[in-house]
This record gives structure tokens, C-alpha cells and sequence, in this order.
């Protein structure tokens, strides 16, 4: 490969290729980030869905697959988010993500240690914010993102984002080959981070009845926003339990929130009282309801269903439009190796019919 593929994005994370691997929770395990870094792209693991003696043990198991650079991923509200820290710190991973911000001396605490700070926003006010407060890069996802995600499409949002921060910023929502990187490149930016091309991998621990959903997609129209879950606009693949949380009222909901919350209290170690601080920090932080903040703090719970269970029918599945067009599970260096490829040579071709 040449030097075509090399930006301010591969410089800051040590990685061959501009190509992020998202950290979806239940998805993004040592197995998934190790085949993304080896195949030289940058991988971050799932922290927001794990107790801290087990986000150690998949920082170490990481570092026994790959010798390459990688990142952690952690929620400002989740309870353990401290430890987190600390761990990131004491084992010098690359780079953290995060949704919502940490406070200036957490930031500067990650910093001061070497790390890039690369937070995941949905709207340009929030990608000012993120630079202030110190992120070393930016990932602007778009609204053909999955998850929770805004409505602007990442066409419009993405090149507004680079021409109004100095920071290096990454594209998200709707990338899933080289064309795609090429064209994010084009918008200004320096890579792309994908979420659900990546879960669509054979390295992705989901189960094999999971991926055949996300697989059976087959038309993006069909991978809907619903705010179902916890009363903001997420993306996923409309199933039975999406259809039953669409129709259930507000009593319904909050029973299902509470029996989430009880279930990450016991996965994580986390007393309930303070997932419950968490809620009402979100609730009067974003508006919510109290349902729908503790919905959102526990909502893992509601996902694990699908991704480590294994009952796509009975959990939500989170994804990105793009799903509707994939219709493949290759490995991890087949993806990246395939993208990388098509982009230079996407480059190639255009620089043959600017000559001629």
C-alpha cells in the first residue's frame, strides 16, 4: 500500500489504515479488536457494558492478541467510569471514546497520561464542545448511524464538523467500503469508524442466529429510529421486542426499566442506588423521564438478549442503515484489507480522470 491511506488520524493512533472499529457493547470483545488491529485497523473494546475486573482482564487478553495500539470505550455515567480510568491509565491503551464527556480533569488526566480522547458526537454544537473540553479527535456520526443517533445525515454533517474544529475528525454512519473512506476523505476527513460492518465480521462474538438477522436485513428502510427504549432517537432493526416496547405505555416501560436496572446492578457489581444517581443525573441532564433515564442507563441489559444470548427475538438490535446492504460476515483482514484496496484504487481512478 502506499502512503495515500496515511492521515493525521493514523499518525495520532498508530494504526495502518484510517478504519475504526466502534465499541459496540456485547460486541466489541479482545477477539473483535485484535482482528481489526492486526489487520491494521484501530479497534476500541466494549467498557460501558462490563465490571472494571473484567475490563482488565480484556485489556490484558488484548494485549496478548495483537501488539498493535488500541482503545477503550466508556460512558461519563456509568458508575464504574473512574476505574475505567484508571485501568486506560495503568495499562497505556491509545485511546478512549466516550458518548457524553468527561469533566476538563478526567480529560486532562487521559491526556496528561498519553491518551487520545476521541468522544463520538451527533451534532456540530457538540463537536465544539468536545474541543474545548480537549478531544484530541472527533467522530461525527451521522444519522444512518446505529444506536442512538441524531437526523442529520452524515453527508450534510460531517463536512460542516471539519470545517469548524482544528482536530482531526473521523466519519460515522453508513461506511462499509473503500468508496465510502474515499469519499469521507473527500468531505475532509481523516477515516471512518464503523460499527455494524464490523459486528457483520467472523471475528464478531455475536451468535450466528443474531448475524442471519442483521444479515436477512435487506433493505435499509426497514432499520428504523425508535425511541422506544429510553425516549431518544436510536436506530435498530425493527423485531418483535422493538414492536411490543413500540406499543407498551408508560407503565409497561418503566417495569421493564426497572427489571434492566436490577439485572446490570447484579452483572456489574453496581449498587442499584447508584445506577439510580446515574438516572436522575441523565434525567435532569437530558430531560427525561425517570423511566426513561433508567432505561437508558441500563439498556444494555435489554441488548444482551440478542447479542450474547442469542434471541434476536427477544432483545433489541441496534445497526446502522448500512446493514441493509451487506449481505457477507468475512474476517476482520478480509474487510479491512478490501476496503483499503478499493479506496486506493478509487484514488487512482480519480487522479486518472483529473490527468485526462
Amino acid at each position: 500500500m502506499s502512503e495515500l491511506l496515511q492521515t493525521r488520524l493514523t499518525e495520532l493512533l498508530g494504526c495502518r489504515f484510517p478504519i475504526v472499529q466502534t465499541a459496540m457493547g456485547w460486541v466489541a470483545d479482545p477477539r473483535l479488536v485484535a482482528g481489526t488491529c492486526n489487520a491494521g485497523g484501530f479497534g476500541f473494546l466494549a467498557g460501558a457494558t462490563i465490571p472494571p475486573e473484567e475490563m482488565e482482564r480484556d485489556i490484558l487478553r488484548t494485549k496478548e492478541l495483537t501488539s498493535a495500539p488500541f482503545g477503550v470505550n466508556f460512558h461519563m455515567y456509568q458508575p464504574n467510569a473512574a476505574a475505567i480510568v484508571d485501568l486506560v491509565v495503568k495499562h497505556g491503551v491509545r485511546a478512549v471514546s466516550y458518548s457524553r464527556s468527561p469533566d476538563k480533569a478526567t480529560v486532562k488526566k487521559l491526556k496528561d497520561a498519553g491518551v487520545v480522547c476521541m468522544p463520538t458526537v451527533g451534532a456540530v454544537k457538540h463537536a465544539l464542545k468536545a474541543v474545548e473540553m480537549g478531544a484530541d479527535v472527533v467522530t461525527v456520526q451521522g444519522g444512518e448511524g446505529g444506536g442512538h443517533t441524531g437526523s442529520v445525515p452524515t453527508t450534510l454533517l460531517l463536512p460542516e464538523v471539519v470545517r469548524r474544529v482544528k482536530v482531526p475528525v473521523v466519519g460515522a454512519g453508513g461506511f462499509k467500503d473503500g468508496r465510502g473512506l474515499v469519499a469521507a476523505m473527500a468531505f475532509g476527513a481523516s477515516g471512518i469508524a464503523m460499527g455494524t460492518r464490523f459486528l457483520m465480521t467472523a471475528e464478531s462474538p455475536v451468535p450466528s442466529a443474531t448475524k442471519e438477522r442483521y444479515v436477512a436485513c435487506g433493505n435499509p428502510a426497514d432499520i428504523i429510529i425508535s425511541r422506544a427504549i429510553d425516549g431518544m432517537p436510536q436506530r435498530m432493526v425493527m423485531n418483535e421486542m422493538l414492536g411490543q416496547l413500540e406499543r407498551a405505555g408508560p407503565l409497561r416501560r418503566l417495569l421493564l426499566a426497572l427489571s434492566s436496572g436490577l439485572a446490570y446492578s447484579k452483572y456489574t457489581g453496581a449498587s442499584l442506588f447508584s445506577l439510580l444517581q446515574s438516572g436522575l443525573r441523565m434525567r435532569r441532564d437530558d430531560g427525561l423521564t425517570l423511566a426513561q433515564a433508567i432505561m437508558s442507563a441500563n439498556a444494555p441489559m435489554v441488548i444482551q438478549r440478542a447479542m450474547v444470548d442469542g434471541h434476536p427475538e427477544e432483545g433489541v438490535l441496534p445497526s446502522g442503515q448500512v446493514a441493509g446492504v451487506i449481505n457477507d460476515l468475512p474476517t476482520c483482514a478480509e474487510l479491512v484489507a478490501r476496503i483499503a484496496l478499493e479506496a486506493e484504487e478509487c484514488l487512482h481512478e480519480l487522479a486518472a480522470r483529473g490527468r485526462a
